[in-house]
Formats: structure tokens, sequence, C-alpha cells
């Protein structure tokens, strides 16, 4: 193995000059469309593969493949943001100002990612005519405050990548909702997978408290950089997460520790207690 090489080879996949607009689309647009495969790869997989997966219902089919797609967009996110967190040099000396390309290739992949999510929740709104709410909006506004930096090339990374690391509940959420759809609701997998879930959940108000104080102690200049309009949906979008959205899932995390609910549905029925279609099982009782 060339290290040496292998270096060159990874500042290489990032080497793009993202002053140009074309540039910031096409990589948009590369996050899109990778996602959008991730999501028909899992499509086609659990067809070939889960006897279970064959038996949803194509609401429950959509949700199953795009949490297996968020699971993977979550593996990029969390290094991305331990990397700038606890390594990047430069975003430990500026967490205002400073830019890689390595961030910009991140944010902007993101950026598509989040445009898919967006596509599909607003799709299944319209066509299922269900909806989780706190979900949707939680997917605007990481949408919202990643389409500034198209927009503002100026804007720094430090804090759309601790955004981008917020992601780290997802691959329990994601394992969470693939044992519910599969019957292993109630197992010992699936309650210490809880608990990681509860834990991540926690560690993510954490990171939110720290972006709040890297905003507070830079006030002036984090609204200098960003730019009035960027910053109000970056403000109204991390103000959402603290007081509502984060605390929200905390709790009902919590609460399926003492019965296994899908919260993909309804928030209304998923409050009072209906735990809506969890499988096929369910749905042949209901028939009954």
């Amino acid at each position: 193995m060339n290290l040496a090489n292998d270096g060159a080879m990874s500042r290489a996949i990032f080497d793009w000059n993202y002053v140009l607009w074309e540039v910031r689309l096409t990589l948009l647009a590369a996050g899109f469309f990778i996602y959008l495969g991730v999501f028909l790869l899992a499509h086609w997989l659990s067809s070939w593969i889960s006897a279970s997966y064959r038996t949803l219902s194509p609401q429950q089919k959509v949700f199953w493949n795009m949490d297996i797609t968020r699971g993977l967009f979550a593996v990029q996110s969390c290094g991305a943001g331990l990397w700038a967190l606890l390594i990047d040099p430069d975003f430990q000396a500026d967490q205002v100002y400073s830019q890689q390309k390595w961030s910009w290739f991140h944010c902007l992949t993101a950026a598509g990612f989040f445009l898919l999510e967006n596509i599909v929740v607003y799709v299944s709104i319209i066509v299922f005519r269900t909806c989780d709410v706190f979900s949707a909006v939680h997917h605007l506004f990481a949408f919202g405050g990643l389409l500034g930096l198209i927009f503002n090339i100026k804007s720094g990374h430090y804090l759309p990548v601790m955004g981008l690391l917020l992601e780290m509940s997802t691959p329990s959420i994601c394992m969470y909702s693939l044992l519910l759809r599969t019957g292993y609701a109630n197992t010992l997998l699936w309650k210490a997978n809880q608990w990681v879930l509860i834990h991540m959940q926690h560690c993510r108000m954490v990171l939110i408290y720290h972006m709040w104080w890297v905003c507070i102690s830079n006030w002036n200049d984090v609204v200098e950089n960003l730019g009035l309009p960027h910053f109000i949906v970056f403000f109204m979008g991390l103000s959402t997460l603290t007081i509502i959205l984060n605390p929200y899932w905390i709790y009902r995390s919590t609460r399926r520790l003492f019965g296994p609910v899908d919260w993909n549905f309804s928030f209304f029925t998923a409050v009072f207690g209906s735990s809506g279609k969890l499988n096929s099982e369910t749905l042949q009782k209901k028939r009954i």
C-alpha cells in the first residue's frame, strides 16, 4: 500500500473549483442521484432477499427503503462531522469562516440527499395522506440550511458540517425500523438498539448546545458570514431542533422501550396510542 498515492487520490476526489455554479449544482445533482440509486437498490435487494419486505404495503416499502438510504447517508455525515469536530486543524482554529474542499464536497452532496428526502416525504404525503410532521419540518430546514451554501460561497462550513453530525442517531433509527417491520420488536437486539438510539439522541442535544455556543460566542461574525436570509433559516432550524424536535424525538424513543410504535405514519395516531400498520401480521389481525 502506498500511503502517499492514497492520500493524493483522496484529495483529488475533492479537488473541484467550487466557485463555479456548474460544479456546485453538479455535486448537488450527484448527491441526489447517488442516494436515489441507493433507494432503488434497497428496493431491489429487499424484494429479492426479504420475505417480510414483500408482504409490506407500498407505503411501508417506501419508508423501509428510505430508512436504509438514510442509514448510509448517516455514515458519510458522521465521518465528515467527526473529522471537522476532532481532527481538522483549520476548523479547530476558525469555526466561523473556515472552508475546506472536502467540506464543500460533503455539504453539496448532502444537499442532494436532502432534496431527495424532501421529494420522497412530500410525495408520500400527497399519495398516502399520512405524515410525520416533525420529520418533514426537520428535512425542510436541513435542505434550506445547506441550500444557502450554494448561493453564498463565502459561508463557513463548520456549523453546517456539525449539522451533518446530528445524523449520528440515524443508523439506530434505521435498525429500529427494519427490526419493527420484520417482526423482531421487543427482542433483546431491538431493546439494545433503542438504548443506543436514546443515548445518541442525548449526544445530539450536547452537540446542539455546542452549535449554540459557537453562534453566541461569534454572533456578529456568524450573522455577517452567513448573510441575513441564510442566518434566519439556520437560526429557525436550530431553534426548532433545540426546543421542539430533539426533545420530542427523545420522548418518543424512550416511550418505544415500553412498546413498539411505527412513528413514520401519523403524529396524531402515534400520540394517541395506535401503532398503525406495523407489519403483515398486524394487517392480518386487522382483517380478522
